[in-house]
């Protein structure tokens, strides 16, 4: 079955489709969906934060290269059962 064709489907007739397991997997989900908000926050982004850099005095080049190699370590670190 590919995309085209399920999206033309009542999603009732494409759950009803699935075998037993993944139908637990998708009450599950739908489970986890209801529980969220369905308002989004209304609230003014803070850019309190904007300056605070500039006595470090790093590029934005720079501050690329640095999250670049902190994500690495951070990768590194969970590989090696660190964190």
């Amino acid at each position: 079955m590919n995309a085209m064709s399920s999206a033309a489907k009542p999603l009732e007739e494409m759950i009803r489709e699935l075998s037993p397991r993944l139908r637990i997997e998708v009450q599950t989900f739908v489970e986890a969906l209801l529980t969220k908000p369905n308002q989004s926050i209304n609230r003014k982004l803070r850019q309190d934060w904007a300056g605070t850099l500039k006595a470090e005095s790093y590029t934005s080049v720079e501050l690329q290269h640095l999250a670049t190699e902190w994500r690495d370590i951070d990768r590194l670190n969970v590989r090696l059962g660190r964190y």
